[in-house]
């Protein structure tokens, strides 16, 4: 296992990742072996700060939480109906599960949930069946996906012609790639993580300006995410004196520290990292190649914070 490497061949004080909740989740033991910190980004699955967490483990990622909160926000209310689809493992469970608390704390029903296989490609079946849970219920209601990676069911979900049920889809933002897929979705309204013209702070400025400037292009929305762990280590490093794990645990527990998100604090109970959340709605313009989340409003990490679930 290359963590077990870093740490033990390598002398690694520090390791940062994984992308999956999978691989997350089978790699949290080890930092506990070895006593060593790990740094979570970008995975998202709440155990990974939950049930399974333990003090070597801090996330700068947001967690499937803070996902469904500030997703659940932006369309739930009482009279809103929703089923949801997502892939069946860490990542879809926890976020559904999430997702589920959030929207009904806040008056809506969640009244079909799909599982899919995360390297399916056809989506016939779970889509059937939430048209079937949905065509008869009262508008306002929504099919709320939770998907990792291109191969998403939105595109599916578009071609089943949902609005002669008056069923609306409603996600998260995304990369790039699976922005464009979103360009028939116009209006839609959901939240996200990052997208590069929503936040207003320094920081992001100059992300902004210096990927443009080396790549051509704006950073994607888990660039945001390995920006944060570097200033994070960087932040912990400088105030610790030291990468000593004890000296570092101790700087990290509460410390604040700034993002293209803007500031960002570990909380002392989990270690999950605090953190706005964006609202929007989809816009589209003809020379744009994908959707643009138009921030509609800024989620602060209170109204966004996570429980804690690792008790």
């Amino acid at each position: 296992m290359l963590l077990t490497k870093l740490y033990s061949d390598d002398k690694v004080d520090l390791a940062i990742g994984p992308t999956s909740s999978g691989v997350a989740l089978a790699v949290l033991p080890v930092a506990q072996e070895f006593k060593k910190i790990l740094i979570v980004e970008p995975a998202v699955a709440d155990s990974i700060t939950g049930e399974n967490w333990n003090r070597y483990i801090f996330r700068t990622g947001r967690n499937s939480s803070q996902d469904a909160i500030s997703n659940a926000v932006a369309v739930a209310k009482p009279g809103v109906s929703i089923a949801c689809i997502g892939q069946d493992y860490a990542f879809g469970r926890d976020g559904i599960a999430a997702y589920k608390v959030a929207a009904e704390t806040l008056g809506a029903k969640i009244v079909h949930e799909e599982y899919a296989d995360p390297k399916g490609t056809d989506f016939t079946a779970p889509i059937q069946r939430i048209i079937e849970a949905l065509k008869d219920l009262p508008q306002p209601k929504y099919v709320w996906v939770i998907w990792a990676g291109k191969n998403n069911p939105i595109t599916q979900l578009i071609d089943a012609g949902l609005d002669k049920y008056g069923i609306e889809i409603t996600t998260g933002g995304n990369v790039f790639a699976v922005l464009k897929t979103m360009k028939p979705l116009k209006g839609m309204i959901g939240a996200t993580y990052y997208y590069y013209e929503n936040p207003k702070n320094e920081v992001n400025d100059w992300l902004v300006s210096e990927h443009l400037k080396r790549f051509s292009e704006p950073p994607d929305f888990f660039t945001c995410g390995g920006f944060a762990a570097a200033g994070a280590v960087v932040e912990a490093i400088t105030k610790a004196g030291s990468t000593d794990t004890e000296k570092l645990i101790a700087t990290m527990e509460g410390m604040e520290f700034m993002t293209p998100k803007g500031k960002m604090k570990f909380r002392k109970e989990d270690h999950q990292a605090l953190q706005v959340m964006y609202a929007f709605e989809l816009d589209v313009k003809p020379d744009v190649e994908w959707a643009i989340p138009v921030l509609t409003k800024e989620l602060s990490m209170e109204e966004t914070a996570p429980p804690i679930m690792n008790k």
